[in-house]
């Protein structure tokens, strides 16, 4: 593989870690632009790294609400499109302060290997994260129309 599994799970650290932070510059700065994002539902393209940074602090609240105190990740399948594109599915794994498992979600990323940035998403599809995030608001008992745009 032109990209190696390493540097995939390099990326995918990074980008927990900015996750777990609520760092949205740092996130951001693992995408490309623009970047999509597609689900059973709906699809979107955010054209800027401002319109990123924003849509990510948007939802911030709503995760801590949730009891979002770390982000880890699972690599689970790595498949070469090019020298320079990869698809990887990767479980995210997003705990409360304890450690305990709060969630998973499924999602697939298309990477690509850029001579300045290195790996950046320019694609993301979640397979299963609306689920999962309604199945733990309703445990929490909280009203996500609430955080509805």
């Amino acid at each position: 593989m032109s990209i190696h599994t390493d540097r995939i799970e390099q990326y995918l650290a990074r980008y927990a870690a900015s996750l777990t932070e609520f760092d949205a510059e740092a996130a951001v700065e693992l995408w490309s632009t623009p970047g999509m994002i597609a689900d059973d539902r709906v699809s979107g393209v955010l054209d800027t790294r401002e319109e990123m940074v924003a849509g990510l602090k948007q939802s911030y609240p709503l995760y801590r609400e949730l009891g979002l105190a770390s982000v880890g990740h699972e690599l689970l399948d790595a498949n070469e499109l090019s020298d320079r594109l990869v698809l990887v599915k990767v479980r995210w794994l997003f705990r409360d302060a304890e450690g305990r498992l709060l969630t998973d979600a499924n999602s697939y990323y298309l990477l690509r290997d850029d001579d300045a940035a290195g790996l950046q998403a320019c694609v993301c599809v979640e397979t299963d994260s609306a689920e999962h995030l309604q199945a733990l608001a309703e445990e929490r008992g909280i009203d996500l129309t609430k955080w509805s745009s």
